[in-house]
C-alpha cells in the first residue's frame, strides 16, 4: 500500500515550526534508513535527510497499528498522513508514505523494494527527508516510512533576502520600500505605496529560482529598482507556500 501527495493548489497555508523533539532511534529504524538510502545511492540520488518530526509522525503511527493489530494508513480517530504530518510540526509541498508489517527490517525493506508503489516512493528524486518507524509486536515488526520533500521554515527577512539576492544578479538595485512590499504581500489587490510602476505577487516552495511570472515581467519593462516584501499567509500547518511580493520601479 502507498499514499503520494503532490501538492495541487496554491492555497495560502499557516504553517508551524518544527518540533525538535529528539526520540532515540532503534536498531531496526536505522538499518531501514541506511537501506534505504543505499538503493538511492546506487540510482545516484541524493540521500535522504532525516527528519525529526516525520520520525514523530512515523513513530506514533507505528505503534497505534501495534496495538490495533491492524496495517493501514489511515486509522480510527487517526487523521490522514497530511494531518498526522503537520500535527507532528512537518511542513512539506510533496508527501509520501510506506508502511509494512514483517518479520525483521531485511524482509520489509526487500518487500518494499519488490512492490512498484513502495519502490517509488524510496526512489522519488524530489522527495528530500524521511522519518522511519519501526515497532516490534506478537505479530511481527510494524515498519513506517513517511517522507517528504520539505518546505525550509525561513524567517521573512531570510525570504526577501533569497529573493532579492536572485533580482540583484540580474542587476536590479534594492530600492528603500521593503516596508510597502511587505504591506503589498498582504493585500489581496493593488499594492501599498505610490511610486513602484508594477507589482507581481508570486506563491513558492523553493525560492532558489525566479518564477516565470517575474521573469516575464523582467523582460517586459526597463525596470532597474525593485523592492521584496514576504508575509506569514493565514492557513494550517502541512502543505506550505512562501508568499512574496515584488514592487518595480
Amino acid at each position: 500500500m502507498r499514499n503520494f501527495i503532490f501538492l495541487l493548489a496554491a492555497a495560502f497555508l499557516f504553517f508551524s515550526p518544527s518540533t525538535n523533539a529528539q526520540l532515540p532511534r532503534n536498531d531496526s529504524e536505522r538499518q531501514l534508513f541506511e537501506a534505504l538510502n543505499r538503493e538511492r545511492a546506487a540510482q545516484g540520488l541524493s540521500p535522504l535527510q532525516w527528519d525529526e518530526a516525520l520520525f514523530k509522525a512515523a513513530r506514533q503511527h507505528a505503534l497505534l497499528m501495534l496495538n490495533l493489530n491492524r496495517l493501514e494508513h489511515q486509522l480510527p480517530s487517526e487523521s490522514n498522513l497530511e494531518g498526522r504530518l503537520a500535527e507532528a510540526g512537518a511542513r512539506f509541498s510533496v508527501i509520501a508514505e510506506n508502511i509494512a508489517i514483517g518479520p525483521n527490517p531485511q524482509s520489509i525493506h526487500a518487500g518494499w523494494m519488490d512492490s512498484p508503489g513502495h519502490r517509488k516512493n524510496i526512489l522519488a528524486p524530489r522527495l528530500t527527508s524521511v522519518g522511519i518507524a519501526a515497532v516490534h509486536g506478537p505479530g511481527g515488526l510494524f515498519a513506517v516510512q513517511d517522507f517528504s520533500q520539505i518546505v525550509p521554515d525561513l524567517s521573512v527577512e531570510q525570504q526577501e533576502h533569497k529573493v532579492v539576492s536572485l533580482l540583484t544578479a540580474q542587476g536590479f538595485r534594492s530600492a528603500n520600500a521593503t516596508g510597502d512590499a511587505r504591506k503589498t504581500c498582504e493585500m489581496d489587490a493593488a499594492f501599498a505605496g505610490t511610486s513602484a510602476r508594477a507589482m507581481i505577487r508570486f506563491e513558492a516552495t523553493d525560492l532558489s529560482k525566479l518564477p516565470e511570472d517575474i521573469q516575464r515581467k523582467i523582460r517586459s519593462g526597463p525596470y532597474s529598482k525593485v523592492a521584496v516584501g514576504a508575509c506569514r499567509a493565514n492557513g494550517a500547518a502541512g502543505f506550505s507556500r512562501y508568499r512574496i511580493a515584488v514592487l518595480f520601479f
